[in-house]
């Protein structure tokens, strides 16, 4: 079953985020924080991951930062509510492979993710 982790700290976000990917059949991973993701992602290996920007105690690109330093290759899909050209052009930079509004409809959302994992597919030799 393919895995997704959810990194939102909003409860609420990410129990919709979660009802949504659930419905597709998707396996369901959650961290609240971003130091709390990082941590799984050294015992765990998503499929993809949904990251929040702005999060107490770290960031959405500092996560991002800390994959690309560990040599992490997991397609990650940024949601933030900062539509500022700036904060998408640095979490590409960074490794993302979409930043898309929140909250997204289940729609958008499950489409970005079917994009992420037939890229990461692609990828893979």
């Amino acid at each position: 079953m393919t895995s997704i982790l959810v990194v939102e700290d909003s409860w609420l976000t990410r129990r919709v985020i979660c009802k949504i990917l659930r419905a597709e059949e998707y396996e369901t991973l959650e961290a609240s924080s971003g130091p709390e993701a990082l941590e799984m992602l050294g015992t765990q290996t998503p499929d993809c991951m949904l990251l929040d920007l702005l999060m107490p105690d770290m960031e959405g690109r500092e996560v991002l930062q800390a994959m690309r330093e560990k040599g992490f290759k997991i397609p990650v899909i940024v949601i933030t509510a900062d539509i500022q050209s700036t904060t998408r052009e640095e979490c590409m930079e960074l490794g993302a492979i979409a930043v898309i509004h929140k909250m997204p409809n289940s729609d958008e959302l499950i489409g970005w993710i079917k994009k992420a994992l037939s890229a990461s597919e692609e990828s893979t030799p």
